[in-house]
């Protein structure tokens, strides 16, 4: 009962926020033909990083990328990284290096993903592993409760809530979690976005 009116208190304080009704259902792709360049993975604090300088190894290596979104290198001290893509952070590294160096070539790959938090999906309420989740690329709801281990008994996933800001504003979405998992009603499906938030509230029994 507590939680149902923690939830409720969170749902009420995002709620300066609109309520649409529909919600766009995830679109059908083949695996073999995702379209690769629609989204780009943005570098996070906690990720780590291989910075590879050719023909440079005593400069190359692995580097995590600190709460202030910095990484410190052997050149170069406190570069800012977070919110970057990784093939942008190695041109400015590049830039960076060729102080001290003649044409410098330099790869950048990331190893363990975090992201900023801005583009992290987060679920609170009566999921099995309430928790922040990485974006990836034409992510749905489906994938979204898989990563979080599915509803609890408790949960009345059918009066779940989107949240997503669109057009600097909250706005809420109805979306029928039950009918999705217990159902397996794919037409319940829907693409996430980046920073959206979804809430499962606690059934009345």
């Amino acid at each position: 009962m507590y939680r149902l009116l923690i939830l409720n208190a969170v749902f009420l304080a995002l709620f300066g926020c609109t309520n649409v009704p529909t919600l766009p259902q995830a679109t059908p792709r083949a695996s073999l033909t995702v379209d690769v360049n629609n989204y780009q993975y943005l570098i996070g604090p906690g990720d780590v990083l291989t910075i590879f300088v050719w023909r440079n190894p005593e400069i190359s290596g692995q580097f995590i990328v600190r709460p202030d979104g910095k990484v410190t290198t052997s050149l170069v001290e406190d570069i800012d990284v977070a919110g970057k893509t990784p093939t942008l952070l190695a041109r400015e590294i590049e830039e960076h290096l060729s102080v001290f160096i003649n044409s410098p070539r330099v790869t950048v790959s990331v190893n363990n993903f975090s992201g900023p938090l801005s583009e992290q999906v987060r679920v609170i309420g009566e999921a099995t592993n309430p928790s922040a989740v990485n974006y990836t690329e034409h992510m749905t709801l489906l994938d979204l409760m898989i990563a979080v281990g599915g509803l609890t008994e408790f949960a009345d996933g059918n009066s779940a809530k989107l949240v997503r800001v669109i057009d600097g504003k909250y706005t809420s979405f109805e979306v029928e979690i039950d009918d999705l998992i217990k159902d397996g009603d794919i037409r319940k499906n829907v693409d996430m976005l980046p920073g959206d938030i979804i809430i499962i509230p606690e059934a009345w029994f």
